[in-house]
Order: C-alpha cells, then structure tokens, then sequence
C-alpha cells in the first residue's frame, strides 16, 4: 500500500495510506459528520473546491449504488477517512469506492485518526491541506502555496450547460442550477411540477419571459458574495411576483440581493443531524447541512425578511420569510433525508404558495 500524507496550512501532518487517485491536490479542508450517505456527499456540487473529512470511522460498507448519486459525478478535491471497507455487502451495491475515486481521479487518505484531525478545524476553524504522495515533501515550500489557495468562483464549474425539462402536469417551477442537488429537482416533480432547470447565468428576463408559477432557487458551492452577477439576477427575480423557494446557496444569494450580509463561519456545518427550529411553530427538525456561510441577521430590517429557522446548536439563521413577498428561504437541505422526511413539507407549503398564485 502506497504512503499518503495530509498536510494542514498549520504544519500539522498526518499520515495514512492512498485511496483513489494518486494525484497531488491543495483544497479546502472540511468535516462531514453524516453516518451514512456517503455517496450523497462524494456527488453534491456544494463540495467543489473543498476536500471532506469522514468523522464516522467506517466509509464503504454498503459500496456504491449509482442511483443514489445527487449528480452525474463526485465534486470534492480529495477524501479523508479513518477507515475504507474492503469489502461492501449490499444488494445494490454496484462497485466500491475505491474504484469510484479512481474513476473519477479523486486522490484521498486512509488510515488517519479523522476525529484528530476533525477537532483540529474545529478549534482552529476550517482550513487548507494538500493531500500528497511524496515522502519527500517539504513543509517550508508547501505551507505557502495552502495559505495562498482559496476556492474561487466554483458555481460556473458545477452548473449545468444547458436548460433541460422535467415534464409535469402541475406547476412549472424554473429551478436555478447553482449546483443543484438531483433530489431538488425530483422532489418537485415528485409533486406533479413541470421543473425546468437552468444553468447559473440564465437572466431574470429569461425565466420570467417563461411564465414560471414558482422559481427555486438551489444550493451550491462557495462563497455567496462572489457570485455578484448572478446576485443582481436574483433581485430581479425578487422584483417579480412570482413565489420564490430557495436552498443554502439560493438562500444566501436572495439576502445578498436584499441588502443582508454573509459571513463565514468557524468550521460550517456539514451532516445528517443538525437541529433547526421553525420559529412560528416552535418545532424543532433534524436537518442535513453543507455550508460553509451564513446570513447575518443582526440588522435585518423586518420591513424586508423576518428569521424563519433558527439552528439550535449554535443560534445561527436558517431560514427567511420575505415580509409581503411570496418567497422563503432555508439554509438547510429539506430534499434530503436526515429525519428522515422531515422538512420536506417546506415542498408543499411551496406548492400551496404557487396554487395561490394560479
């Protein structure tokens, strides 16, 4: 087994053994603290630019199932785990994840302590690392190039190309594909919605010119503020009367375009299990997360948006209600299933805001 090592921007080092591709790659480094779903993480858009960290012990028990993917292939730069199972067993299992990082020439480590590494960016905040397989690597030259990297603009890399339809005979809904996940656009379908979706630099004047009876706007990689052409779109879509959902990145895009501000946080939030209140309801709901940002909300102006979700571990905002506009916002993934259905009746009140309009 080949020699791999993880290098932190701090000059921590770890070393393990080589998965997938053998590569050199500098990337954000992140932690996801799902047990399951692997294959969901591997294929969401919203990790381009960044390397994930496993902090459940065991990856690759269950193989790989090509139908769960959430996009036609895997986006992280790389992939940190304490250990890869040898040999999957499941029924549906149709190839391991080492086969699938080589496919796709995703390098990864092996063999670490994860949960080491894990508490590391936890109290340090997140930072960048460079996964290598040179023995002979020197730290004073590397360290560096990690401080120098950042993500760039990453939501052109993952959108689609171009504009495909999902029949339906309810609703047409204009998704925006800002590294939409597939269980987005199937969630409405799944509903009866005509979805058509749309590359990320599609204009206002497009989508409205289609006579859409909502729009959705996805989430995605990256840090919001440097999507500023896509930010004046989306006040131009706020403009309209048309009822407005939008995920994560979407959410995001949608404070930006209204005057709000974002920052980054610590360490993000990335797993199955993160609690969120629904602050008209005062029911809690376990939601699955990925974001590295989040909307300031110290000086919203309720005349704009008033806190709709509020996360319950550290008080951070998930979720806006547009004040005399059709339109709500969620930082986290009501499409996907941590609780497993929890929250995706945020799809029907969304359903009910586009048969209001109809």
């Amino acid at each position: 087994m080949m020699k791999a090592f993880l290098i932190l921007e701090d000059g921590h080092v770890f070393t393990g053994t080589s998965i997938g591709s053998k590569k050199e790659v500098i990337s954000e480094i992140v932690f996801n603290t799902s047990m399951t779903g692997y294959l969901e993480v591997l294929t969401d858009p919203s990790y381009a630019g960044q390397a994930v960290c496993m902090t459940y012990p065991l990856i690759g028990n269950y193989g790989i199932c090509y139908e769960d993917q959430e996009s036609l292939r895997p986006w992280p730069d790389g992939y940190i785990v304490r250990e890869l199972s040898r040999l999957p067993s499941n029924f549906r299992s149709q190839d391991t994840i080492q086969n699938f990082l080589k496919r796709f020439d995703i390098p990864g480590i092996a063999g670490i302590d994860t949960r080491a590494l894990t508490r590391i960016l936890r109290e340090e905040g997140t930072m960048n690392g460079m996964i290598t397989t040179n023995e002979n690597y020197d730290l004073d030259e590397i360290i560096p190039k990690l401080k120098a990297y950042t993500t760039g603009k990453v939501v052109e890399k993952v959108t689609c190309s171009e504009k495909t339809v999902l029949k339906g005979n309810g609703p047409k809904v204009a998704l925006m594909d800002f590294g939409a996940k597939n269980n987005i656009a199937k969630s409405l379908n799944k509903r009866g919605c005509q979805v058509t979706i749309y590359p990320a630099n599609t204009t206002a004047e497009e989508i409205l010119k289609a006579s859409p009876d909502g729009i959705m706007l996805s989430n995605g990689p990256g840090d919001p503020k440097e999507c500023t052409d896509i930010i004046k779109e989306v006040k131009k879509l706020y403009e309209s009367d048309v009822p407005i959902f939008a995920i994560c990145l979407g959410h995001q895009l949608m404070a930006l375009a209204n005057g709000m501000d974002t920052h980054r946080l610590k360490y993000g939030h990335r797993g199955g299990n993160h609690p969120v209140k629904d602050l008209e309801t005062g029911r809690v709901y376990i939601s699955s997360q990925n974001h590295g940002y989040v909307v300031d909300t110290d000086n919203l102006d309720p005349a704009v948006a008033v806190p709709a979700f509020v996360n319950v571990n550290d008080g951070t905002n998930e979720g806006l209600r547009y004040t005399g506009k059709n339109i709500f916002t969620v930082q986290f993934h009501p499409e996907a299933c941590p609780g497993p259905q929890d929250s995706s009746y945020l799809f029907d009140r969304f359903m009910e805001m586009m048969g209001g309009k109809n």
